[in-house]
């Protein structure tokens, strides 16, 4: 049993982004016989299993998860943890050195609450244009400036899915309804659909488990950004699948919704799921 299990989802990660994410875990305060590492290998068209020298950790493995999509990765990686939190590490981001203590010492002390994250600065690979300024919470840039926890499904309050901290209780809560539920199933990045929302779905389960959610400063981490995720037509694909994303979500936790359209991207996986 360990403290932390922190867990990468990577399907075809770009190798200079996921070497500066594993650096980062390797710098971590947190003594690495409290941890454990597990890479899932979501489909990827090259093997991560004999890429990656994960021998600096030693309680590290390389998980392969043959279903496409963020959320049997992450589900494989719930399956597979053994800690009694577990982080959640996209393979673009790079975690401030104290991250996991600071998670830990966090859940130490707000016992209540189930889910907890921070902020995700914006590591840029250029320039951004200035227009981008207004869409940074679209691309999983947000900084946390003070404690925000509660027990609503609150969006100040919920965590992003980069960094995200999950008490196992609540971990294994999620998996088993997503065993029975194909909508929560179908959220999130599966091959070049940008479908979200997994993660608010996965933070809501803590309150549906009697727990709160959190964000606190004090856990930092930078999130990198390409180029070609500060193009006008990423951006304007990007809010249509977070509209579609919502939607779904709000179908999932039975809040309300506008009647549903009867063509677009939203009627498309809403009603081929339910058939």
């Amino acid at each position: 049993m360990y403290l932390v299990s922190v867990v990468i989802c990577s399907h075809n990660p770009r190798e200079s982004f996921l070497r500066r994410t594993l650096e980062g875990l390797r710098c971590q305060s947190l003594p690495k016989e409290q941890w454990e590492l597990l890479l899932i290998d979501n489909a990827s068209n090259e093997s991560l299993q004999d890429e990656w020298d994960l021998s600096w950790h030693p309680h590290s493995r390389r998980i392969l998860e043959q279903e496409l999509g963020l959320t049997p990765a992450r589900l494989r990686g719930i399956r597979e943890a053994k800690g009694d939190l577990i982080i959640f590490v996209d393979d673009d981001n790079v975690l401030e050195v104290d991250y996991l203590e600071k998670a830990w010492e966090i859940g130490a002390q707000y016992e209540w609450l189930g889910v907890w994250g921070g902020s995700a600065l914006g590591d840029f690979e250029s320039e951004p244009p200035s227009w981008m300024e207004e869409y940074m919470s679209l691309i999983a840039v947000r900084t946390v400036d003070r404690v925000q926890w509660g027990n609503l499904y609150n969006w100040e309050c919920t965590p992003a899915g980069a960094g995200m901290v999950v008490r196992k209780q609540v971990a294994v809560a999620y998996y088993e309804k997503c065993e029975t539920d194909d909508l929560m199933r179908n959220l999130g990045r599966k091959g070049k659909s940008l479908i979200s929302c997994e993660d608010m779905d996965l933070a809501y389960m803590a309150v549906d488990e009697g727990f709160g959610m959190g964000r606190f400063p004090e856990l930092v981490l930078r999130h990198i950004i390409p180029s070609n995720r500060m193009s006008e037509e990423y951006i304007a694909r990007l809010i249509e699948a977070n509209s579609t994303s919502i939607y779904i979500l709000n179908s999932i936790r039975g809040l309300k919704n506008r009647s549903l359209p009867q063509r677009g991207p939203i009627w498309r996986i809403v009603s081929a799921v339910k058939r």
